[in-house]
C-alpha cells in the first residue's frame, strides 16, 4: 500500500452531488492519489531498481533494437499493475482502461508531470528519453535531473 493513504470522497458527498460533480471529484480524488502513489519512496524505489538494472542497454541513437520493446513491455507490466494495486485498495471499483479512457479525454485536468508519468507507460519516446537521461546522469554525462520524471516532480510539491 501507498505510504500516505489519500482521502477517499466520503459516500454522503458523492450521493448528495449531482452526476457530473460526482464524477469530477472522483477522477480528482483518484490523480491526487496517483501523485501519492508515485511520489512514496515505494514507488521510487521500484523505478529506481528497474532502471538501475536496464539503463545500460539504452543509446541516444534513431534505431531501436528489439531489447528496447521488451524492456518498455516490462517497465509499463511493473508500474502499471503496482500504481492499480494501490488504487484498488482505495477504491475497490478502479478499472485502469476505463481511468486511462477518461484520462485521455480530460488532459488538460492533469498536471504536466503526472501525465508525462502516466504516458511513458504508453508512449515509447517518453520511456527512452527517461532512460536516456537516467543514463547521461548516472554515468556523470548529464545534470543532475533529479534523475526521474518523478523525483523532479517531488522536488517541485515539496
Amino acid at each position: 500500500m501507498a505510504e500516505s493513504e489519500c482521502p477517499s470522497v466520503a459516500e454522503e458527498d458523492l450521493a448528495s452531488s449531482v452526476e457530473g460533480s460526482k464524477e469530477d471529484a472522483l477522477f480528482d480524488e483518484t490523480i491526487g492519489c496517483i501523485q501519492d502513489i508515485i511520489l512514496s519512496s515505494n514507488f521510487l524505489d521500484l523505478q529506481k531498481g528497474f532502471m538501475d538494472e536496464h539503463y545500460h542497454h539504452f543509446e541516444d541513437k534513431e534505431e531501436n533494437p528489439l531489447i528496447y520493446t521488451d524492456i518498455f513491455q516490462r517497465y509499463t507490466n511493473l508500474v502499471e499493475r503496482y500504481i492499480e494495486k494501490e488504487l484498488k485498495s482505495l477504491f475497490p471499483e478502479f478499472v485502469m482502461d476505463q481511468f486511462m479512457k477518461t484520462l485521455e479525454s480530460r488532459r488538460s485536468e492533469v498536471p504536466e508531470e503526472i501525465l508525462d508519468m502516466l504516458f511513458t507507460f504508453t508512449d515509447f519516446l517518453l520511456f527512452k528519453q527517461m532512460f536516456l537521461d537516467y543514463k547521461a546522469e548516472k554515468e556523470g554525462n548529464g545534470p543532475d535531473m533529479g534523475f526521474l520524471i518523478v523525483n523532479s516532480m517531488k522536488k517541485q510539491v515539496h
